[in-house]
């Protein structure tokens, strides 16, 4: 069965966020079909940094990337989310 690899940039709710602690939050509290499998910080300006992450999610869910969008942006450290790819990958299956 396949997979989806999303690749997301999420922008923090502002500069105090800590990035790292976001991302463990993020990877301790998805549901159990998602999986983060890379992040990293991606500079954006002035200091400023957003975090872009890859996750696996299945290929099935009806909606596409709407409910992990949906999910991610009800966190309060979360300011918005840009899906930047969706690609269908059998690597991680």
């Amino acid at each position: 069965m396949a997979k989806v690899l999303v690749s997301m940039k999420i922008n923090p709710a502002d500069e105090n966020v800590d990035l790292d602690k976001l991302v463990q939050k993020i990877k301790e509290k998805l549901p159990k079909e998602y999986e983060v499998v890379k992040h990293e910080k991606t500079y954006v300006a002035f200091g400023l940094y957003a975090l872009r992450l890859y996750v696996v999610m299945p290929e099935e869910f009806e909606g596409g990337t709407e409910q992990i969008e949906k999910f991610l942006t009800d966190m309060p450290e979360i300011a918005s989310i840009d899906i930047d790819y969706v690609s269908r990958t059998e690597a991680f299956g």
